[in-house]
C-alpha cells in the first residue's frame, strides 16, 4: 500500500468531517472546506479518524490513494491552523500598499499593478513584506504565485518579488569579447 495513503488522519478537537457520495466536507474553528475525490477511492470517517482506501494496487490507484489522503489532511490542517506564505519585495523604488482589500504594487512598471485576492484569502503588506493567509493550502499558494508573477526576481540584480525563503542565484553579466568580428 501507499505509505502516505494508508496513514489515518486524526481529527483534532472541534473538527468534524462528513462524507456524502464522493465529496468530503471538513469543518473547524477557522472555517469549512470541501473536496470531491475520485469515485474509485473510499473515504470513511469513524471514531474521529479519516481513512482512505483504494480498490486495487494498479499504478493509477496507488497515486490517487496518496494524493487523496494528502489533500484531505491539508484540509484538516487548514481549518485548524490555516496556511500562510510570505513574500518580500527587493528593488530601488519598489513598494506595496493596501487600498481597502486590494494590493497595489509599484514594481517598476509604468502603472501600478493592482491585485484583488479571491474570497477565502487575506493579503496584507507591511513595509516591503507581503503576507498571504487562508485555510485552503492550494489557494494560498496560487495567490502567492500570482503576486510573485507581477515581477519575478531577475538573475542579475535580484530585483523583484520573491518568497521569503527563496534563494536567487545571481549571475554575472558576460562582458563583450575584445576583438570579436561580427558575423563569424
Amino acid at each position: 500500500m501507499s505509505r502516505i495513503g494508508r496513514m489515518p488522519i486524526k481529527l483534532p478537537a472541534g473538527v468534524t468531517a462528513e462524507v456524502a457520495g464522493t465529496t468530503i466536507t471538513v469543518k473547524g474553528p477557522k472555517g469549512s472546506l470541501s473536496y470531491t475525490f475520485d469515485r474509485h477511492m473510499t473515504v470513511a470517517v469513524a471514531d474521529g479518524v479519516i481513512t482512505v482506501t483504494r480498490p486495487d494496487d494498479s499504478v493509477p490507484m496507488r497515486t490517487l490513494h496518496g494524493t487523496t489522503r494528502a489533500l484531505i489532511n491539508n484540509m484538516v490542517n487548514g481549518v485548524v491552523n490555516g496556511y500562510a506564505k510570505e513574500l518580500e519585495i527587493r528593488g530601488v523604488g519598489y513598494r506595496c500598499e493596501m487600498q481597502g482589500n486590494k494590493l497595489v504594487l509599484h514594481v517598476g512598471h509604468a502603472a501600478a499593478d493592482v491585485y484583488e485576492a479571491p474570497a477565502g484569502v487575506t493579503v496584507s503588506c507591511k513595509g516591503l513584506n507581503i503576507r498571504v493567509e487562508g485555510i485552503d493550502r492550494q489557494l494560498v499558494g496560487q495567490v502567492a504565485a500570482d503576486i510573485r508573477a507581477f515581477r519575478k526576481p531577475e538573475p542579475y540584480h535580484g530585483k523583484g518579488i520573491r518568497y521569503k525563503d527563496e534563494v536567487v542565484v545571481l549571475r554575472t553579466p558576460s562582458a563583450k569579447k575584445k576583438g570579436a568580428v561580427a558575423g563569424k
